[in-house]
């Protein structure tokens, strides 16, 4: 995601190195992430691939099998690593996540507190949000789950961005060390409205606070206790839709099971005319459909501001 040293630029322009984390893209909807090691190789349907080949190439690098079959090399960025982690828990995706870091207007240099840890989708966003010189503190009260999320910020780089801490935010609040001091808050839990109290004493003058509930009576108590403290209180819920957008080629005759008008009697035409009518009918055209896999309903984003007095 970001150079494991610290010296090194901030950029996948350099070439891939033993030990770098690559996503290994094979088409769009199946990609893994797997870390170069010069001794290892990667099989799969398309064939072998030694990992001493990919040393030395730049990233975006397209290799190839032994059989002749390739794969993409690609840099790990956070929208790729969002979509090959490993799921410990449900994840937020894209869409979800690019409105969190808008509203919470996190910025380079910014201290952000996360409640809720879970698989580290949004942790990795936040992480590029605030570097070089901000942090993320994420929390979550499974130790298990924090272990593999820390191990997971070693391997893309991210360990001097993120700590990783064990705590019952529900039921113990954030630590006393960050009140006043956090610039934004995300919590992801299943009583956000128990962490609230806790959340207004760790904000800034004018910070944000976003709460994600799958449910909309979580929303619903949520709201009620951020009224006590919090202004500018509003909730969201992203649907995204795909559009396929391709080339096609549609004869005037052929109505390919569209509903329209019956067919009628047609004058006989000549044989030019009717040449001239098949070319035309033959065009290209580019047609604009509703992808058949569109996501729906994953949780409810809930913001709210802190109020000044």
């Amino acid at each position: 995601m970001l150079p494991v040293n610290p010296m090194d630029k901030n950029t996948f322009h350099r070439c891939i190195r033993d030990g770098d984390l690559v996503i290994v893209y094979e088409r769009h909807d199946n990609m893994k992430p797997i870390k170069v090691n010069k001794e290892s190789e990667l099989q799969n349907r398309f064939g072998v691939f030694k990992h001493a080949e990919w040393i030395g190439k730049p990233f975006g690098s397209k290799v190839f099998s032994n059989r002749g079959g390739f794969v993409y090399l690609l840099a790990p960025t956070p929208e790729l690593w969002t979509l090959v982690l490993s799921h410990r828990t449900q994840i937020l995706y894209l869409a979800d996540i690019s409105l969190v870091i808008m509203y919470l207007e996190i910025v380079p240099g910014c201290l952000v507190l996360e409640s809720g840890t879970g698989s580290g989708s949004l942790t990795t966003s936040l992480a590029r949000a605030v570097a070089p010189v901000g942090h993320v503190y994420t929390f979550d009260f499974h130790e298990q789950r924090a272990t593999s999320a820390r191990e997971e910020f070693e391997l893309t780089g991210l360990s001097s961005l993120v700590t990783v801490n064990v705590r019952d935010i529900q039921g113990e609040g954030f630590p006393s060390e960050f009140c006043g001091r956090a610039d934004s808050v995300f919590l992801d839990l299943p009583q956000p409205w128990l962490a609230i109290p806790s959340v207004a004493n760790m904000l800034k003058q004018d910070g944000v606070m976003c709460s994600f509930s799958p449910c909309i009576e979580q929303v619903q108590r949520t709201c009620e206790t951020l009224k006590s403290k919090f202004t500018d209180i509003r909730t969201f819920e992203i649907l995204l839709r795909a559009y396929e957008i391709r080339e096609a080629r549609m004869g005037s005759g052929h109505n390919n099971g569209a509903s329209g008008p019956l067919p009628c009697k047609r004058r006989q035409l000549s044989p030019g005319e009717a040449t001239k009518e098949s070319q035309e009918s033959l065009h290209p055209s580019v047609m604009a459909k509703p992808c058949s896999e569109a996501k729906g309903h994953t949780g409810y984003l809930t913001f709210a501001r802190l109020r000044c007095y």
